[in-house]
This record gives C-alpha cells, sequence and structure tokens, in this order.
C-alpha cells in the first residue's frame, strides 16, 4: 500500500469539516429548542398585568398590601366622617387573618358583621381620571350567602369618596334570599337623582344602573372570583362589566354621568355587612382584556406570580 499525504490531509480536512458542521447544526438546534421552550413558559399577559398593577394584597403577610403605588396600609376608622380618628391597621372586630384558609395561603376572614370600616386609600392605589378613566379590581370570596350574612345588603368592596350612591364603584349581595349579586358603577348623585326621592334602592333610575346575577355561583368551601371591569367613565361612553370565574356575567353601556372626586377622600373599603372569607385583591390601571381576565383568574399561584 503507498501512502499518499495529500489524500490523507483531505481526508482529515473533509472529517473536520463534518464535524465542525455537525456540532454548528447541533448548537442551532438546541438553541432554538430553547427559545421555544422560553417561548411557549412565558405568558404575555403576565407582563400587561404586572405593568398595569397599581395596588396588590395577598393577605399572606398581614393586612398591609404587598404592592402600592399609594399607601400601602390598611386603615380602620368607626365611621366615614371620622377620618381624623382612622387608626394603621386591623381595628375592626369579628376581622382577622386567617391562616391557610385562603385561595392562595392566607385570607382575610369576617366573621361578624360588626361596626367600623377598613380600607386602603384610593390616592395612586387607583388610576383616577377627571377625563378618561378606566380600570380593574380583582379579589376572590368563598361564602355560602343564604346561611353566612346576616340580613340587609352587603358590598364586600365600596370604593368611594361619599357613599355608594354618589361616584362610586361596588358589588353587592341584594338584603335577602334568595340573594343575587349585583355591580354598582354609580355616578355623581346631583347628576342622575338631582332631586332626591325615597329610598334609592327602590328608585327605578337607580336599578337601572345595576347588572345583576341571579343564582351566583357562592358556596361554603368554594373560591368564586370576581372582577370589575370598566373604561370610559368621566366620558359619555362609559362602559362597566362583571366577570365571575373568568366569564362575563353582565354589562352597562353609555355610562355618561360624572364621576367626581375628593380624591383625598376616596377609600377602597372593604367588607362592608360581609360575612366570609375575602382574598388575593388586586387593582389595574386599565381596563382587561378577555385574554388578561383568564390568566388572573387561572394564576396557579396568585397574582404573586406577576411580581416575580
Amino acid at each position: 500500500m503507498i501512502f499518499n499525504p495529500f489524500k490523507t490531509s483531505s481526508t482529515l480536512l473533509l472529517c473536520g469539516i463534518l464535524v465542525l458542521s455537525s456540532i454548528s447544526c447541533k448548537n442551532e438546534t438546541t438553541k432554538k429548542e430553547t427559545e421555544t421552550t422560553v417561548t411557549k413558559k412565558v405568558n404575555p399577559n403576565n407582563a400587561s398585568l404586572k405593568n398595569a398593577l397599581t395596588l396588590y394584597a395577598s393577605f399572606d403577610n398581614g393586612v398591609n398590601a404587598d404592592f402600592a403605588l399609594g399607601d400601602a396600609q390598611l386603615y380602620s376608622v368607626p365611621n366615614r366622617k371620622a377620618r381624623d380618628s382612622a387608626q394603621v391597621g386591623l381595628h375592626k372586630q369579628g376581622v382577622s387573618i386567617s391562616k391557610g384558609e385562603g385561595h392562595f395561603g392566607d385570607a382575610l376572614l369576617y366573621a361578624e358583621d360588626s361596626r367600623g370600616y377598613i380600607y386602603y386609600p384610593s390616592k395612586n392605589n387607583i388610576a383616577y381620571n377627571t377625563e378618561n378613566w378606566e380600570g380593574a379590581i380583582s379579589f376572590w370570596l368563598s361564602l355560602d350567602p343564604a346561611t353566612d350574612l346576616d340580613p340587609g345588603y352587603c358590598d364586600p368592596i365600596q370604593i368611594t369618596d361619599v357613599s355608594y350612591n354618589d361616584a362610586a364603584i361596588w358589588v353587592d349581595f341584594t338584603k335577602e334570599n334568595p340573594r343575587d349579586f349585583r355591580l354598582g358603577v354609580i355616578g355623581d348623585r346631583d347628576s342622575w337623582n338631582p332631586e332626591p326621592k325615597g329610598p334609592d334602592n327602590e328608585n327605578p333610575i337607580f336599578i337601572e344602573q345595576l347588572k345583576g346575577v341571579s343564582n351566583p355561583p357562592f358556596a361554603k368551601g368554594t373560591w368564586t372570583h370576581i372582577l370589575i371591569n370598566y373604561t370610559g367613565l368621566n366620558t359619555a361612553q362609559g362602559k362597566a362589566a362583571l366577570y365571575m370565574n373568568g366569564e362575563l356575567k353582565g354589562i352597562r353601556k353609555d355610562i355618561k354621568d360624572p364621576f367626581t372626586w375628593e380624591l383625598e377622600k376616596s377609600n377602597i373599603y372593604l367588607g362592608l355587612g360581609y360575612i366570609g372569607l375575602m382574598d388575593e385583591l388586586s387593582i389595574y390601571n386599565k381596563h382587561l382584556s378577555q385574554e388578561e381576565i383568564t390568566t388572573l383568574y387561572s394564576l396557579e399561584k396568585g397574582v404573586h406570580q406577576l411580581l416575580k
């Protein structure tokens, strides 16, 4: 056999090219697989929700908010007019943190309907706008309305500077069994009811502004997700919607009445007449899409996931 150095060199060179090509192809494939895996794991709605978040209270580390663009402290006050006597912290009889009883971690437990109010200040925790106001409010409730609630109306959340009937956003349970669950997005009282006559809940103009759900999906030991979505308030095209467990349950269009707040007096009141568990309060500075609402409802570890 005759040794040919040129042939051997060519062969070695060819083998080297093939090996390098194989390694390059393998690396490129691995890179693409990694990029695909990362793409699958990242939900773009998580980023949009995180960017829109203005307040988040998990109740896992006490009553103060985990995240807040405004004041993160919870306040207690004997009545709405006694703001000067407000105390920092939870000082309302029958309300406490319930360890391990939340939808995620701990929860806020209302064991009785007692006097007084608890709230987070609205300023900067809600993106109030005098010209074109939008946003969303999300939380979870666990109760049996038929057996847990005392007689009378009950507002798990109410956001206003005055009252439920004057530039306010809220949800409530009606006062008698079987109880409906209603969304109220009510503008300035001077606009919709300039000459008040009789109780609001007997006033057809007031009732027409509400969106109710009959036989709402609440049950003992079950958590129900509530989301209030609103856009265009303080314009002639205002709109608000109620979602439960990610599904649209009612929508109100053409909300023309203005929402005029003294922002320093506006608060996010929790648990007015409510008896049951509340968890995972979060507020956003924009109207959420159906995809974002579904993402929020489906978070496996709660809103904490958005903050990572």
